[in-house]
């Protein structure tokens, strides 16, 4: 039986503001952090972090090691696990796919980095006989396709992005696709969103003609896992 924990003497908006920013002053990348460094941090005084700290160490949030740094605790961890079990990438994806399928008559993927390779993650194929063969978890090179050139650009690069990549021809000689990268909460980058197909029919001039209810659905992908980005595509 799990013991219950006593809540901390806090109470108010102003209260919960200043734990809640003591708790997000760690960053990707800290191992542990000082009184001096949270203090910069936050703006708050040492005294105060130190009352408000007891309080995170109840509710096992942080831990206060032996030479009196602190550093994220256990049920940081718990509660990623939650959130990203709520988040579930599956659910905020298919549906995206289908639509974007339905509306486009092609293929809609999304791909994943996979070390040198790019990995195809969800799929949901054209209705056409005549399309590309590749099922989830096919894996393509990371080479100048546009799904590629997708999962290699950063945050601030998708930003000015004007139009989505396009290529033809690069990985297979008959194919064609167009590509964004999505990013979501944190601004996280999470895969590329693709249509492909024949070259014969997926030409540059019809990937111009798909542009809008392409970049709408990739618009659509990135805010429901929570990107705040503004593009200049979308």
């Amino acid at each position: 039986m799990n013991k219950t924990r006593p809540r901390p003497a806090v109470s108010g908006v102003a209260s919960a503001d200043r734990v809640l920013t003591v708790l997000t002053a760690f960053q990707v990348g800290d191992v542990s952090l000082g009184l001096v460094e949270l203090a910069d941090r936050t703006g708050l005084n040492k005294s105060t972090i130190m009352r408000l700290t007891v309080s995170l160490e109840t509710f096992g949030l942080i831990n206060r090691m032996a030479d009196g740094r602190y550093q994220l605790a256990s049920e940081v961890m718990r509660l990623n696990a939650a959130y990203q079990d709520a988040l579930d990438l599956e659910r905020h994806v298919m549906p995206v796919l289908q639509a974007l399928t339905d509306e486009t008559g092609e293929t809609a993927s999304l791909y994943v980095r996979h070390g040198a390779y790019r990995l195809c993650q969800y799929r949901v194929n054209s209705p056409h006989r005549l399309r590309l063969h590749l099922q989830p978890g096919d894996m393509r090179p990371m080479d100048n396709a546009a799904g590629a050139q997708a999962l290699r650009t950063t945050l601030e690069k998708a930003c000015a992005l004007t139009d989505p990549y396009y290529s033809s021809g690069v990985t297979d000689p008959h194919a064609a696709a167009m590509a964004l990268p999505i990013f979501g909460a944190g601004d996280e980058m999470v895969g590329a969103l693709m249509i492909s197909g024949p070259a014969s029919r997926l030409s540059a001039e019809r990937a111009g003609i798909l542009r809008e209810p392409f970049c709408k659905a990739a618009a659509t992908l990135a805010r429901s896992l929570g990107c705040k980005a503004e593009f200049a595509w979308s």
